[in-house]
């Protein structure tokens, strides 16, 4: 029998919650460690969608990388849809647990799955934790070849499954070969990246005033949505299934969370 704790010890094992940024909330969100599990769900995020999707399938455990509680709820007014999703997971006893900044930062976390899946190889930390040299926030890395941005660009954005992207660049035709990487709101460390080497940064929330700053140092960004770390939930799953076997069956979610619309 496998209990919720146990799979917990095995993501923060992987996952060290010593390397979640302050103030990130990561950890247990709601549900009973000691319950039995029998069926888990990888997800991006933990939404009304996500959960009537567990639901259905009898999942027992959610395993997000956002958090659900990130903003606590004030009131448990269920005429409130972020209520009503915490209600339903609790009527049917379903654990969630967020691995959120410690994810991205942990050996083959979130940010070596992006690797993976974007073909950077040789990827190191872009920036250290200053205790495991082998982890920190974002990857530098090389590309097996090198390629002209705009063809990479194109790749990246079908890959990430989005009709658009933000490409951030004077010069659209350049050749890439070194390639940094840091999955959600990274817009702020694009100067570190291009101390490091970097020809191009792929990262996701990138601000107005941010991007001219990136034009006027001549240097070249992708960014491709914050809902590219979805691309951790198939990885994610596969992790499970290695901890467990047939003890546990595991599925990812597939349900696309990304709040935006491009028109």
């Amino acid at each position: 029998m496998v209990k919720a704790q146990d799979l917990v010890d095995k993501i923060e094992a992987f996952a060290p919650k010593a390397l979640a940024e302050k103030g990130d909330p990561t950890g247990l969100q709601i549900g009973d460690p000691k319950q039995e599990i029998k069926k888990v769900m990888t997800a991006l995020d933990v939404r009304p969608e996500i959960v009537q999707e567990a639901i259905e399938n009898d999942v027992d455990f959610i395993w997000a990388h956002h958090e659900p509680l990130f903003f606590p709820a004030k009131n448990l007014d269920l005429s409130d849809p972020q209520n009503k999703m915490y209600a339903d997971l609790i009527k049917h006893d379903i654990v969630v647990y967020s691995s959120h900044t410690n994810l991205d930062s942990a050996k083959g976390g979130l940010n070596d799955m992006l690797c993976a899946a974007f073909d950077i190889e040789d990827a190191k930390p872009l920036m250290v934790d200053e205790n495991d040299a082998e982890a920190g926030l974002g990857r530098i890395g090389h590309l097996k070849e090198p390629v002209k941005l705009s063809n990479y660009a194109k790749q990246v954005k079908a890959i990430c499954g989005v009709d658009q992207l933000r490409l951030i660049a004077k010069h659209p035709d350049m050749v890439i070969k070194t390639v940094a990487v840091l999955g959600g709101d990274g817009g702020k460390f694009w100067r570190r990246a291009q101390s490091l080497g970097a020809d191009l940064y792929i990262t996701a929330d990138v601000y107005y005033h941010v991007g001219h700053d990136i034009l006027a140092s001549d240097f070249a960004v992708l960014d491709p949505d914050h809902h590219m770390e979805a691309l951790a939930k198939k990885p994610m799953q596969h992790l499970v299934e290695q901890w467990f076997g047939d003890g546990v069956t595991a599925i990812s979610s597939q349900v696309n969370t990304d709040p935006y619309t491009y028109l």
